[in-house]
């Protein structure tokens, strides 16, 4: 993207809009505020949320899955027979249509897959079938912390259906390791924790919480290694376990902290199956209700929770309502982790020449083809300063920034400068191997 065509959206101004976590999506042109709990994605923040969505596409497509599209809006008459009509109570948006039928947006979709699959899916041999969506959410939640509670979110949901409790078993741990998976490819520590089912019903069910300084529940969690043992406040285990205490699962240290919900599996049994009546062929020539799983990670919290976590560790809570003079002056500006699988930052590669002119932008040019125009960011836009360029780098948290500069002309290296602080001067050939190494965490 060529900085003189690409619509940033980028601030000097620090909205106040809550947290400083929020204000900085906000001032880096990632999201903005439609009203209580609503947020549109500006062009940079909808990079990162596609980035996020195609690695856990990816995953699940790994898992077995196939995408379908379920409609958000439903009639009632399932819902009901679901049991779950009433027991969203206030969290769930209800209307009646213009011929006086009672519908709703799903905050959920276990009704949905039930009528989708029921009469399709007729025999245990069809089984076992894993079925997966990204789309738009609605609940009808107390808006607070931005995209961490708000009333339309983006989330995956799969929904798994099986001849017996062996193979939901075997799919439920298949998908719980890939969640893992995704959230350390993304960058995103994550406690796994065991839930209460709540309205979704069955007989289990696992969150995965990111530990983070300002979250939505509190928590407690093994700060050793590879072990992902955790509890949170909503446990009723949660008062048997302390800060300084010995992690039951490895002995290592816990934790206290809070976290916030990034993802969340289910086995739901039969639950979903029997009250609505949906049977398949049996082994033994009889009919039988399938077993049923169902497993979510919220993709805009997912963006929000990966920001607020990086701030923490990196000591940059209350600072995201720093702001820039336009003179070069260092911005807090966002941080996006950067690990083996890569990064979810809006740009991977910043390219910054002093001057876009004669021998500065005709390198400009070559090495915005040789690192990839879809995921480099050139700054050609001749009325920006220099610093304007570099802070609006830093805002967007662009992990290499390639700057042509008084040392190019002297010397011929091209200086690059990283995301953690280094600096390389490196032949002009080499960038593009220099960038994708950095953005790669090698």
């Amino acid at each position: 993207m060529r900085r003189s065509e690409a619509f940033l959206a980028t601030s000097k101004e620090a909205p106040d809009a809550g947290t400083d976590v929020v204000a900085l999506m906000c001032r880096a042109g990632l999201i903005r505020e439609f009203g209580s709990g609503l947020y549109g994605f500006l062009p940079t923040g909808e990079r990162v949320r596609r980035k996020i969505t195609g690695r856990v596409e990816a995953a699940m497509e790994t898992c077995g899955a196939q995408h379908v599209s379920l409609p958000a809006l439903q009639y009632s008459d399932v819902w009901e027979a679901s049991g779950r009509w009433a027991n969203f109570e206030d969290e769930m948006f209800t209307l009646e249509n213009r011929d006086g039928q009672a519908m709703c947006l799903a905050p959920s979709h276990e009704e949905g897959v039930v009528h989708l699959l029921d009469g399709l899916v007729r025999s245990h041999g069809d089984l076992p079938l894993l079925v997966s969506q990204v789309t738009e959410k609605y609940r009808d939640d107390h808006a607070r912390n931005g995209l961490l509670r708000c009333k339309a979110f983006t989330m995956k949901d799969a929904y798994s259906v099986h001849a017996d409790r062996a193979s939901l078993d075997r799919t439920y741990e298949r998908i719980r390791s890939a969640y893992l998976d995704v959230f350390d490819d993304l960058g995103l520590d994550v406690a796994v924790v065991a839930a209460d089912n709540e309205v979704m019903g069955g007989h289990a069910s696992e969150e995965f919480v990111a530990p983070v300084d300002d979250g939505t529940d509190d928590l407690v969690y093994c700060a050793s290694g590879d072990c992902r043992f955790g509890r949170t406040d909503e446990s009723t285990e949660f008062d048997e376990f302390a800060h300084g205490e010995d992690c039951p699962d490895c002995g290592g240290p816990l934790v206290a902290s809070e976290g916030i919900e990034v993802g969340h599996v289910f086995k739901l049994g039969t639950r979903y199956a029997e009250a609505l009546d949906f049977t398949v062929d049996g082994p033994d020539g009889g009919r039988l209700h399938p077993t049923m799983g169902s497993y979510g990670i919220g993709v805009t919290r997912t963006l929000q929770t990966l920001l607020q976590q990086t701030r923490d560790r990196a000591g940059l809570a209350g600072e995201g309502d720093s702001e820039s003079d336009g003179d070069g002056d260092d911005v807090t500006g966002c941080h996006w982790p950067v690990t083996d699988w890569g990064t979810v930052a809006p740009y991977r590669v910043a390219i910054v020449p002093l001057d876009y002119e004669d021998d500065h932008r005709a390198i400009a040019e070559e090495l915005y083809a040789t690192c990839g125009r879809e995921d480099t960011l050139l700054f050609d836009d001749p009325t920006q300063s220099i610093g304007e360029r570099f802070a609006e780098c830093d805002l967007l948290g662009v992990p290499a920034v390639v700057v042509l500069g008084n040392h190019y002309t002297e010397t011929g290296e091209v200086e690059v400068e990283y995301a953690d602080g280094t600096t390389e001067f490196v032949d002009s050939e080499t960038v593009p191997e220099a960038v994708a190494e950095s953005a790669t965490g090698n």
